[in-house]
């Protein structure tokens, strides 16, 4: 009776040993695909210009070189930022507590190592190849995203925030149309704006892209300079002009950069009081510390600060 009931014991174990097993396998299976796919879910993968880069899902710990105001618009505060970065007249209180990583397109490696980022954002590709050791490294070109949607809509999309980027553009829009809409019903469609700077023994006109105001007029106010000039300027963005030939970048409004001089200095001098602009009080005079940034932040800020001057409100 005993060897009758062995032949069904036997096999009975081994299939019972078989089963458990295999449960055990699909176990061991089960938590490598949830664990594997969890790591899939802290990262992806995004196409820069050095190619396809895995970063994280939400990083915590980003170094900038530049787009600071863009991630500051997204709720992300980076732990480190150029010294440049940090004076931005616009950014200075939202930026307190970063650390200062150097200057701009020369920051210290010693200490972007210190403050540990996982995410290492710049304009300038020169120093990829350090700080790709360091860090995942985003390079975006000077110049590549040309207006506050691109900016937005880029890093919404990098940092898993589109929605946030939605929201924030669309209150940009309505700001810039009713400054837009203000500005239109005093000044003439047709009125020329030239965006200049003092460089001190020469000067500097601009295009759309290159800061001094050239955004706000230009883009978020739609407004063109001086038919003459105007391929010139919103190709190269940049032209260095004499005392000579400011007459032909001047336009019917003169939005000018200069530490130095007022408008006051400007209407005595020969030269430039002379110009239409000039004679006619339609010349604006602001400092670098307003002028010179042009991230999305400072774009909106400098558009209320010129619709005021254009529309004479104080």
């Amino acid at each position: 009776m005993l060897k009758q009931n062995k032949k069904f014991i036997v096999p009975l174990l081994l299939l019972l040993l078989l089963m458990l097993t295999a449960c055990g396998e699909k176990e061991k299976t089960d938590n490598a695909a949830a664990e594997q796919n969890t790591k899939e879910a802290k990262t992806k993968t995004v196409q820069t210009i050095n190619g396809e880069m895995v970063i994280p899902t939400n990083p915590k710990r980003i170094v900038a070189e530049e787009y600071i105001a863009s991630l500051l618009v997204l709720e992300v505060k980076p732990v480190g930022a150029p010294g440049l970065a940090l004076e931005n007249f616009y950014l200075k209180e939202a930026l307190k507590g970063v650390e200062e990583i150097g200057d701009y397109g020369k920051p210290s490696i010693e200490k972007i190592i210190a403050l540990k980022p996982d995410v290492i954002i710049t304009g300038n590709g020169e120093n990829y190849d350090a700080l790709s050791k360091i860090a995942p490294t985003v390079v975006i070109p000077y110049g590549e995203l040309k207006n506050a949607h691109e900016e937005l809509t880029y890093f919404g999309e990098l940092l898993g925030k589109e929605q946030e980027a939605k929201d924030w553009l669309a209150q940009y829009d309505q700001k810039i149309a009713d400054a837009k809409a203000q500005v239109d019903a005093i000044i003439p469609e047709g009125a020329s704006f030239s965006i200049i700077e003092d460089a001190g023994k020469t000067y500097y006109a601009y295009g759309d892209n290159f800061g001094r105001g050239g955004q706000p007029v230009y883009q978020a106010l739609g407004r063109k300079p001086p038919a003459k000039v105007a391929d010139e300027i919103m190709e190269k963005q940049w032209a260095e002009i004499s005392e000579e030939v400011l007459s032909d970048y001047a336009g019917d409004y003169i939005i000018l950069t200069s530490d130095d001089r007022t408008v006051e200095d400007f209407k005595n001098d020969p030269i430039w009081g002379s110009l239409p602009a000039v004679k006619n009080d339609h010349l604006y005079v602001w400092p670098e510390e307003r002028s010179w940034y042009y991230d999305p932040t400072a774009v909106l800020a400098q558009v209320e600060e010129l619709t005021n001057w254009l529309t004479n409100k104080k």
